[in-house]
Formats: C-alpha cells, sequence, structure tokens
C-alpha cells in the first residue's frame, strides 16, 4: 500500500507512523482520565495502534469532534487543556519490520501551508499544542535557544520544527516536494501493465505491493517541478491514497459584480506586499477587509501597524457567540482581544478611540467599481459607496480537490454540496478515517473538519491503524 497526500503536519504525522515508529503505554506513569488510565493498563504489551481505538476513546471529551483525536491528544498532553504540563504517557519504539512503503507528496518543503504564512505571524494555538509525536515543539526551540512568547510560536519557527522534524525521524526519503498531482481515480488493476508504471523511488517493489484480491486500484497522475522549472509527469498505482491536502490555497469568493478586479484580493500578503510596494500607505484611501475570522483580524492588526485607514465589514453582530473572537481567552490572546474591541467600539455610527479604523457589523459588499468604489448594505438594505484603495476577502478558504472526480463532491456529507471544512466535510468513518463512499480512499485534516495541528494527528493514529490491519502487519 502506498498513500499519497498533503505534506502539511497530518502527512508528516502518518509518514512517521507508517515508518515503524509504534507507540505503546508507558510503564507506571498515570493518566489523570482514571477510566482512561484502567484502559491502558489492561495490555501495556499492546501498541496503541493495534488495541481498539473505539474502546480507548470512549467517554473523552474535549474541544474536538473526533474521538480518535481527544483520544491521541490526551495521549500526548495529559493536562494540557487545564493549563498542566503532565508528561506523555506514551513511549515510541521503532520497529521497522511494521513499516508500511509509502509516498508523501506535497508542493512545498515539508510543513505545508505553514511555508506560505508570513513568517512572524503568530500562531493562535499554543506553541507546544503545534508538536508533533516524541520531539516536543518546546524542546526543539529551546535548541535554538528561544522561548515561547505568551505560550506562543512564529509561522515561521514552525515551518522549520516540521522540516526538522522529517530530517530527525529520518522520513525525507518518503517525501517528494515540488509535486503537483492532477487526478486520482479508480482503474481496474487487469488494465495496467507493469512497464507502464513509472516508478518514483530506487528499490521498485516498495511502491507497488499487488495483492491478489485487487480488481481496482488508484491512479495517482501529476508532475514533478524541477529545479529549471520544467514539469516532469508522472503516474503512480496505489491500493490506498490518503488526502490531506489541507484548505489553505483556495480562498472562498463573495461571488459579488466586480470581485475579479485587480484592487479586490483574497490573501493577507497582497497588503504586506502593497506595503512593501509603498502602494497603500497612511494618506491612501481606506483599506476595506471582509470578514470577522483570525486572518481578517491579522490583516487588522497589520494596517494599525502600519498607520493604513481600514475599513471592516462583516455579517455577524459584535456580540454573536459564533464569532470566534467571543470563544477566545483574553489573556492568552490581548491582540485578538484588541480587534474585537475596536470591532465593537468604532463603528461608523460612533467615534472611538481608535484612529483609521470603522468598523461596520451586520453590513455586506454589494459589488466593487472600476473606480475603486465600493458599494456595502446594512441590514435594514440601506446602501452606501465608499472610496477605497485596495480590498481583502478574508472570509475563509475552501479545500481545492478539483484533482478528484467531480470536485470530490460526492465524498462529502451532503454530496450536493461543495467539500467545506466547516459546514460539508467529507463523509470518514470516525475510527480508521476511511471514506464512506470510496474504499481505499483517506481523509485527514481540514477536509474532514479537523482544523488544529493538536487533532489532526489522531486522524493519522486512525489511518495508520487501518493501513496497519489491511498490510497484515499486526502482531496477533
Amino acid at each position: 500500500p502506498f498513500f499519497f497526500s498533503g505534506n502539511g503536519p497530518s502527512g508528516i504525522c502518518l509518514s512517521y507512523l507508517l515508518s515503524g515508529y509504534t507507540p505503546y503505554f508507558k510503564r507506571h506513569s498515570l493518566h489523570p482520565h482514571p477510566i482512561l488510565q484502567r484502559k491502558l493498563e489492561e495490555a501495556p504489551e499492546v501498541s496503541i495502534l493495534d488495541q481498539d481505538l473505539e474502546y480507548l476513546s470512549e467517554g473523552l471529551e474535549g474541544r474536538s469532534h473526533s474521538p480518535v483525536a481527544l483520544l491521541f491528544d490526551t495521549l500526548q498532553r495529559p493536562d494540557t487543556d487545564f493549563g498542566g504540563t503532565a508528561e506523555s504517557v506514551l513511549t515510541w519504539w521503532h520497529e521497522p519490520d511494521r513499516a508500511i512503503p509509502h509516498l508523501v507528496l506535497g508542493r512545498n518543503a515539508p510543513g505545508g501551508a505553514w511555508h506560505s504564512i508570513e513568517g512572524s505571524m503568530v500562531t493562535l494555538s499554543r506553541g507546544e499544542w503545534m508538536g508533533l509525536p516524541d520531539l516536543p515543539f518546546k524542546e526543539w526551540l529551546k535548541q535554538k535557544r528561544r522561548g515561547l512568547r505568551n505560550n506562543r510560536a512564529t509561522a515561521e519557527d514552525i515551518a522549520q520544527y516540521y522540516q526538522h522534524y522529517v530530517m530527525k525521524k529520518g522520513l525525507q526519503k518518503n517525501f517528494r516536494c515540488g509535486s503537483v498531482v492532477t487526478s486520482v481515480r479508480k482503474v481496474s488493476a487487469e488494465s495496467i501493465s507493469n512497464h507502464t508504471q513509472k516508478d518514483l523511488q530506487e528499490d521498485s517493489d516498495s511502491l507497488w505491493n499487488s495483492n491478489e484480491q485487487s480488481t481496482e486500484v488508484f491512479q495517482v497522475d501529476g508532475f514533478f517541478k524541477t529545479v529549471e522549472g520544467d514539469k516532469e509527469p508522472f503516474s503512480i498505482y496505489a491500493e490506498n491514497v490518503v488526502l490531506a491536502t489541507g484548505t489553505y490555497d483556495n480562498p472562498t469568493w463573495l461571488g459579488v459584480k466586480g470581485e475579479n478586479l485587480s484592487y479586490v484580493h483574497h490573501q493577507l500578503s497582497a497588503l504586506e506586499e502593497a506595503v512593501k510596494n509603498n502602494s497603500v500607505g497612511i494618506m491612501s484611501d481606506p483599506v476595506l477587509i471582509v470578514g470577522a475570522g483570525l486572518t481578517a483580524a491579522d490583516a487588522i492588526l497589520f494596517a494599525h501597524h502600519c498607520n493604513i485607514p481600514v475599513i471592516h465589514v462583516f455579517r455577524r453582530r459584535v456580540g454573536d457567540p459564533g464569532l470566534i473572537f467571543n470563544q477566545l481567552p483574553k489573556m492568552m490572546y490581548p491582540e485578538y482581544h484588541k480587534v474585537h474591541q475596536m470591532m465593537k467600539e468604532q463603528t461608523a455610527a460612533c467615534a472611538g478611540p481608535y484612529e483609521h479604523y470603522i468598523s461596520l457589523p451586520e453590513h455586506h459588499v454589494l459589488s466593487f467599481g472600476k473606480d475603486k468604489k465600493c458599494i456595502l448594505q446594512d441590514k435594514n438594505g440601506c446602501q452606501k459607496a465608499y472610496k477605497i484603495s485596495m480590498a481583502l476577502v478574508l472570509t475563509g478558504s475552501n479545500p481545492s480537490l478539483s484533482f478528484l472526480p467531480n470536485d470530490g463532491i460526492d465524498l462529502a456529507i451532503d454530496s450536493d454540496q461543495p467539500v467545506n471544512p466547516k459546514r460539508n466535510p467529507i463523509d470518514v468513518d470516525p475510527f480508521t478515517y476511511e471514506c464512506t463512499q470510496e474504499k481505499g480512499l483517506y481523509a485527514l485534516g481540514p477536509l474532514v473538519g479537523d482544523n488544529f495541528v493538536r487533532f489532526v494527528q489522531g486522524g493519522a493514529l486512525a489511518v495508520a491503524s487501518s493501513l496497519l490491519k489491511k498490510a497484515n502487519k499486526n502482531p496477533p
């Protein structure tokens, strides 16, 4: 079996688990959850990968809807949600005979989208929650003689840590960076003759484990970008494919008139670029920022820092409990709390203490004009035009699944709607992460609604456990 996936944190974690690194319950360790402790003591000689994940995760509660995500998280960070620093109750053994040959395909260096995020951005999650198995992020940071600011890390630190992790754990032979997948589809095994297989690894047997019972396999097509900039095509055949492509590179559009004009952007980097080029500044017309999530907040903080005037438009009420700001502890996230305060106190109706910023709650964009005039409408239907220098539409992102038949829509919980991490994830078995609509195809991370690094790892545990059972590499 072989898997392709994105090479972000979920792909790295899965590669680690498929490379023979095996978690066991550390004898004499004590988990604060007494029922889980009792279950772990029942079979300490059996690896967690070979145990019944449904049984172990039963009754666990936390900040994820996935039972396996909660299980793997609490085994690695037992009391972290209560501010504790209890050690992991897992011990890791390298058992090379249990390794499953696999390939991880990704556009960037290992770490995925973390390489595309402005390096100085501070993560939403606490630094230790960004870590991968058996190499605590804090320890790595100590080696760099750095501490965590307010318990949080920068995107640059995270990206470097993920690259270091792949090298340190000896996983780099499984990674093919600079690869773009253009198609994944089921084909009949008989129609493939051996000589058409384009091999990607030195040892040709490792990719293709032909299984007599398997009548259908996946054909994965794509290309590698060479150093010279050429595109080298490839075709691989695999019985199992894992989708871990994340959602960062496909921002959501509003679908309004003029949204394709050159001054309307859908990524924060456009604002950073404009500041570098001096095309916006303290004297320019305001920048319009649309959205009320953390990326929009990051844009507001950046503009505020550069004294750039901002008009901030969002559909919700400021006090709406669904607004992310109303769910974050103030002490840990002072800068987001400040944005939330600005949104409350500085509406167009009443001038507040913050210069260069106007908040327009319960408004939406009707259209963008060629003259850089933008028409907004409030909840009562009143319309108003604003002259702006540029617009940033930061209302979330969707996965790009154009390489799957019908854009992967058939795999979603509601198969009439596009896949969306929050509203319509891919439908998977919660204990194997195998797609309910397509056997042999697995999905991880934001595609199935696991959006935080600390929780994507449970999905990797579920997939690895399932693939080991299929490959029959489980001890009796």
